[in-house]
């Protein structure tokens, strides 16, 4: 690494770090019903509503919302499926794309309703404009503003006292009106400021057919265009990932160059930033936010550092775009994977396998080092719980957060929500293992095969949507099982979620005792960090062990496979 290389992660960390403060104030006023910067738009907020018949002074509990959450992404995986499996006879397709079969119209339906965004397709050469822009892009949208929404009734839960009624669970928010304001408010806004940034860079934004060209050589190259800028803002900034293009990010017409990568980079993580000191300004209690924010951030910088190490002692510039370097793709492979976004400037199967290894174990502690638009910030807070519950039986203080008292089912939530995910991982992937037709799809054997897998598993059963690039998997088996995943990993974390936030709802408030453990110091972020990583290893090392751990010391012994 040289001087550029360091300046570029301290000024990157510096920049999103300062904007995600900035606008998780902004956010806690848009969602508290406080006057923000866009308020001029509440007419067509409240339009909205009366078109829609929502009720937006109903508050929900957390059945009525989970259902609500439930059949929205039932009904809109339908309807990008229909999209899909038609969009030959659909408008805006000037290059007469053809249907797509059942089981990648499945596969793709699932993981952009999911956000997720795993695509085992190229979009220039599958999808149509109108299948890009209806059906992708609207999905990138709303899949975000669920995360974003789950994300608020957990909050919520946390800082509401119960009602002396007993009807503390009716009062967690109202999904719809969650989603009308994330999208009006947040998403769309930053999405236009971002797509102008990106086409002022030479991003490309039209809807003309592709261009058929005569290269030097004398052939004919066909040279693909499309509304690109619009669907890259919406899929950095929402943690989505799908790219226009198969190469995703290192195409340069979605990353022509240096900064066009620091903006996408900037977009990627920002929103899932911001949330920490939204809770923080929601809550009253500003030194919680700081206090996870911290241990996002810190255990941010330790993969970074422990990638760059390791890609910079072994790896090549082999699947890298010289226009980025080294440290540009690695900085962007640690913090796509660490944000649950996927979407990639470099082809992860060809770093280092230790730098391999740091991106995967992002995706298996659960991308809660920031994660996904709401989903890292819940995610973050079941291991809060856990910590605060082992916390507790340490030093023998009572196991209390923000005034709730830890009990029986809050632990039982929380490690559902870990644990199945993981599970998943685990399991499909031993299964591809054991099927020949499964393990037709690696383009290496031993070691390195076995985490193109492993990585596949753990990007849709963590939403990521990123991939080692090596496994082939647009076959029936990686279609439907990796949509499988895909459910499990965001539903099994998103109703436990819910689940715990009623619960929470319903405590009384229990004012700060000397057996209070604190859960605002420096000593607290230790050990939930502490508790992640140990979580994770314990869970997922001894798959780490027979892939990327044992492809490393093969490397170094000349015996590589």
């Amino acid at each position: 690494m040289n001087l550029n290389d360091v300046i570029q992660i301290a000024l990157f960390i510096g920049v999103f770090g300062t904007f995600a403060f900035f606008l998780g104030n902004y956010m806690a006023n848009v969602f508290s019903g406080r006057k923000h910067l866009l308020s001029f738009l509440r007419p067509l907020e409240n339009f909205t509503y009366k078109i829609l018949k929502i009720e937006h002074e109903h508050q929900m509990g957390w059945k009525e919302y989970a259902f609500s959450v439930g059949i929205f992404s039932v009904f809109s995986i339908i309807f990008l499926f229909a999209i899909l499996v038609t969009q030959k006879w659909l408008p805006l397709n000037p290059q007469k794309m053809m249907n797509l079969p059942w089981d990648l119209a499945l596969n793709t339906s699932v993981s952009f309703v999911t956000n997720t965004n795993w695509q085992a397709y190229s979009g220039e050469v599958s999808l149509s404009y109108f299948s890009q822009m209806m059906g992708l892009t609207v999905q990138n949208f709303t899949s975000t503003a669920v995360g974003m929404a789950c994300a608020l009734v957990l909050i919520r839960g946390i800082i509401r006292k119960r009602d002396p009624s007993g009807t503390a669970d009716s009062g967690l928010g109202n999904f719809w009106v969650d989603m009308t304001r994330s999208i009006y408010y947040i998403l769309l806004p930053l999405s236009f400021i971002l797509a102008l940034l990106l086409v002022s860079q030479g991003v490309i934004q039209n809807l003309n057919p592709y261009v058929t060209c005569t290269t030097i050589e004398g052939g004919r190259q066909i040279i693909p265009m499309g509304p690109v800028a619009s669907q890259v803002a919406i899929k950095q900034l929402g943690t989505n990932g799908g790219g226009f293009f198969g190469a995703n990010s290192a195409h340069p017409f979605e990353n022509p160059g240096q900064l066009s990568n620091f903006l996408e980079l900037l977009g990627i993580i920002v929103i899932s930033a911001a949330f920490p000191f939204m809770y923080g300004n929601l809550s009253g209690k500003r030194r919680q936010g700081y206090v996870i924010f911290g241990t996002m951030l810190a255990l941010l910088v330790t993969g970074i550092v422990l990638a760059m190490v390791a890609e910079y002692s072994q790896g090549t510039m082999e699947g890298k775009e010289m226009r980025f370097g080294k440290a540009g793709s690695v900085l962007w492979g640690v913090v796509t994977t660490a944000t649950s976004c996927g979407a990639v400037n470099a082809m992860h199967d060809s770093f280092a396998p230790l730098t391999g290894m740091i991106a995967m174990i992002n995706i298996m502690l659960g991308e809660v080092i920031f994660g996904g638009v709401g989903s890292g910030f819940y995610g973050m807070i079941l291991f809060v719980v856990i910590t605060v519950f082992i916390a507790g039986l340490m030093v023998g203080r009572s196991p209390e957060y923000m005034g709730k008292k830890i009990e029986a089912l809050d632990v039982k939530l929380s490690m559902i929500g870990i644990m199945v995910p993981s599970l998943v991982i685990l399991i499909f992937s031993a299964a591809a293992v054991l099927l020949p037709s499964a393990l037709a799809s690696r383009a290496n054997s031993g070691p390195h095969g076995l985490s193109e897998i492993l990585y596949a598993f753990s990007s849709g059963a963590g939403n990521n949507g990123s991939a080692f690039a090596g496994l082939n998997a647009n076959t029936v088996f990686y279609n439907v099982c990796i949509s499988i995943a895909m459910l499990i990993g965001r539903f099994s974390v998103i109703f436990p979620v819910l689940a715990l936030a009623s619960n929470l709802a319903g405590k009384k408030t229990i004012p700060a005792s000397e057996g209070t453990f604190p859960t605002d110091t420096a000593l607290f972020a230790i050990l939930l960090s502490g508790v992640i990583i140990i979580v994770g290893g314990l869970t997922h090392f001894p798959a780490l062990a027979l892939g990327p751990i044992l492809e490393h010391f093969l490397m170094l012994s000349g015996r590589l496979i």
